[in-house]
């Protein structure tokens, strides 16, 4: 009774909903998402900077997530690629020197604390000639204000960065009374101008004071509340913002900050200075501001404007455009021919005269609409992996975004079996359905944040990275090789010993028998079950990576040969296979390829942003839009497949002599444009 209600309501379900209608509502997603992230971006703004200075939030404990792009994070040799040559000021207070000191210790992590408190600090990197240095400046005063006009004048070097903002101090030394905020009024509008005039040649930030923990607060300091800074940042917002007359202010407003202090003042040890760990992350705002536009990291999309047009890309647009008004073409025109041949009532005895054969679907239709799709999946590919028209944002691992969703599938693939249409070791839904759940748990591994760069390089050879503008390096592909490097061997072994037998007639494949005698079958179970046990241990016990990766590649035959013999010599284990599973293991090479571009962002290190605000909401949707394609390219791709590749081999070596020419010619223009870029 349970298989017939379940197979009756599978038939309701697919008559109602379709693949096609998956694709369908798939396509009404985008565009009505993609009309919603351009009005956005119309009347909130394009610039990343902006939310990278404004807005974000923790995903974790110490991880922040800037509003809609994602940010880099700066090693030491990055920092001072990014910084040679150059001049950073910090002018300010106390809280301003804590700035300094995270941003200095980015480029030389041994940079120690020293030196009087109430005093300037140098700081020099002679490898990279880099040098930053901080101004004490504790108040918005005429000292500050001699300090920034001197920069100003054009005999004088500027800084390329200067870093300003003060406010505690005049709080705490007139005990918080309104003619010190009058007072710092008057004067921030004096400096306004210079810190204008500064910003049209170097980058100027203001810094928005961080509320405090007035509970932590000593009694000298009990006047600084959050209130007080609350008036103190409103002046000095409006009065920069409002400096230059009709237009925008080219000072930066830092108030990132304050979102950061809000949620980890409560850790600070005085109740005044943000702990280390936010200081370390508004420096590396900073760094991600100044560095992204130069070094344009990968995992670092904040701040770096849309990529222009290659050449290879502008070919591609043309050749699909065309291939769009050519389906048009050719559609009007069949329709209207299938319109004439449309069958007619005859006047005098009244009977329909019907056609004798439908007009066969034309080879070129057929290329045509293949090409049309492709067109239009490619610029939903450009638009989530190119433009800027998406957010995307960083990863962050828990143990239930990774173990929850392995669980569910586990439990869906389990649902949904059926009885496979033969019973041979490894038939094709066994390896389907092999295909699909480990191709599922790569994916689950990537969008959870688990991976560890396992599957994020890409090896090219030099013509392939010049024509499709990989990044790629031989230590990647030697890496990989030697991890996998005995499995064509293996493969070819086993694929010999199960002839054999199969030739001695020792298996018994037959529906509901084991594949060997009882004791062997039992046997040989146990054995697998303990060598699969005994690896999973020792691979997730494994301290030493570089020494397990020198094993893996020996002993990881072992693991495999378990789970075969484990799936396959059982005889009902082998008759039944989840079709939930071989369902995506058919298209998990569309898969693997399709999540880079429109799933997750920048290589896997990043996750596609389609609906902002609510994580698991977009996942949902983005899953299900990028399951729709990776379906759609696999038909497409076996449609056109069965034209572009035919059956005669003259036919065949002249086509593939064409397609080798094609990409020749892209190779050649690829390098014209890369040689005049240089």
């Amino acid at each position: 009774m349970a298989a017939l209600a379940y197979n009756l309501g599978k038939r309701e379900i697919n008559h109602y909903f379709s693949v096609r209608s998956a694709k369908v509502l798939a396509l009404v997603a985008v565009l009505l998402l993609a009309l919603c992230h351009l009005a956005s971006r119309r009347y909130r703004g394009n610039d990343s900077c902006e939310y990278l200075l404004s807005s974000g939030r923790f995903l974790g404990e110490k991880v922040w997530q800037p509003h809609s792009c994602m940010m880099h994070k700066y090693k030491i040799s990055e920092a001072k690629n990014c910084l040679v040559d150059k001049h950073i000021a910090f002018i300010g207070d106390s809280r301003i020197r804590q700035l300094f000191y995270s941003f200095v210790k980015i480029i030389n992590p041994q940079f120690k604390e020293e030196g009087n408190k109430h005093e300037n600090i140098p700081f020099e990197d002679k490898t990279a000639s880099v040098k930053v240095d901080f101004l004490w400046h504790p108040e918005v005063n005429g000292s500050m204000k001699q300090c920034i006009k001197v920069w100003t004048e054009d005999s004088v070097a500027k800084p390329h960065v200067v870093v300003a903002g003060a406010a505690t101090w005049s709080i705490k030394i007139h005990n918080g009374s309104n003619e010190a905020l009058s007072q710092y009024k008057m004067n921030i509008t004096s400096i306004a101008p210079l810190l204008e005039k500064l910003a049209k040649t170097s980058d100027v930030y203001w810094v928005l004071q961080d509320p405090v923990y007035e509970d932590l607060l000593s009694e000298n300091r009990k006047m600084i509340t959050n209130e007080k800074i609350d008036a103190y940042n409103e002046a000095a917002i409006s009065i920069l913002n409002s400096s230059i007359r009709n237009s925008k202010s080219n000072v930066k407003m830092f108030s990132v900050s304050k979102l950061i202090a809000q949620e980890t003042i409560m850790e600070s040890l005085d109740g005044l200075h943000l702990p280390e760990s936010s200081r370390e992350t508004s420096a590396m705002i900073l760094m991600n501001v100044y560095c992204n536009r130069i070094l344009k990291p990968v995992d670092g999309s904040c701040c770096q404007p849309r990529p222009p047009l290659t050449l290879l890309q502008k070919l591609a647009a043309c050749f699909f455009t065309l291939s769009i008004i050519g389906y048009l073409i050719f559609y009007i025109i069949h329709h209207n021919a299938h319109r004439k041949n449309k069958p007619c009532t005859d006047l005098e005895s009244g009977e329909e005269k019907k056609n004798i054969i439908n007009p066969p679907v034309s080879p070129l239709g057929i290329l045509l609409q293949s090409f049309c799709k492709l067109g239009l999946i490619m610029a939903y590919f450009y638009m989530c992996d190119r433009a800027n028209l998406f957010m995307k944002e960083n990863k962050f691992y828990t143990h239930s975004t990774f173990f929850i969703p392995i669980i569910y599938i586990l439990v869906l693939g389990v649902f949904y079996n059926e009885n496979t249409k033969e019973t041979k070791v490894l038939n094709r839904e066994q390896t389907d359905e092999w295909k699909g759940w480990m191709q599922l748990v790569i994916l689950i591994y990537h969008i959870s944040g688990a991976s560890t760069g396992a599957f994020e390089k890409i090896f090219s050879l030099w013509p392939l990275s010049k024509c499709f503008e990989l990044k790629g390096n031989v230590y990647e592909w030697w890496f990989r090789w030697r991890l996998d490097r005995y499995v064509v061997f293996h493969g070819m072994l086993f694929a010999f010993i199960y002839l054999a037998l199969q030739k001695r007639q020792v298996l018994s494949e037959g529906k509901g028998e084991p594949l060997f005698s009882n004791k062997v079958s039992n046997f040989l179970l146990f054995i697998s079950v303990v060598s699969f046990l005994t690896y999973s241990i020792w691979a997730s016990s494994c301290k030493n990576k570089a020494e397990c990766n020198e094993l893996h590649p020996s002993v990881s035959v072992v693991q495999i040969l378990a789970f075969i013999l484990i799936r396959n010599i059982p005889g009902y284990a082998r008759s039944v296979y989840s079709s939930f599973f071989a369902w995506f293991g058919k298209i998990s090479l569309e898969l693997f390829i399709c999540q880079y571009h429109i799933w997750l962002a920048a290589d896997t290190r990043g996750i596609l942003v389609l609906i902002p605000g609510n994580p698991m909401l977009n996942i949902i949707v983005s899953t299900f839009i990028f399951v729709c394609v990776a379906h759609e390219i696999s038909q497409i791709t076996n449609d056109l497949a069965q034209i572009i590749i035919p059956k005669d081999n003259s036919s065949l070596l002249k086509r593939l002599a064409c397609i080798a020419a094609f990409f020749c010619g892209l190779l050649i223009l690829s390098s014209v444009q890369d040689k005049s870029r240089h």
